[in-house]
């Protein structure tokens, strides 16, 4: 049988900061995966933005991923 832990008044705030740091890193990850795309469709000289909504959408779904990653440390 698992002990529950006894309540923090810290553990508001320390979440609060966690969940901070996961909105910019989740922005900064499509950030970076949006202006990849972009220097990757220039530098092959595509008129079609193809690279730049390929690459975004693969930052989108990594930075999911890494926030599902993190949500699970917080809730244990």
């Amino acid at each position: 049988m698992k002990q529950q832990k006894p309540p923090n008044k810290n553990n508001g705030l320390k979440n609060a900061a966690i969940l901070s740091g996961i909105a910019i890193q989740m922005g900064i990850i499509i950030f970076l995966a949006a202006q990849g795309g972009k220097w990757l469709d220039a530098y092959l000289g595509m008129e079609s933005k193809t690279f730049t909504i390929i690459i975004t959408l693969l930052g989108v779904a990594i930075s999911i991923y890494l926030v599902l990653q993190q949500l699970k440390r917080i809730k244990q």
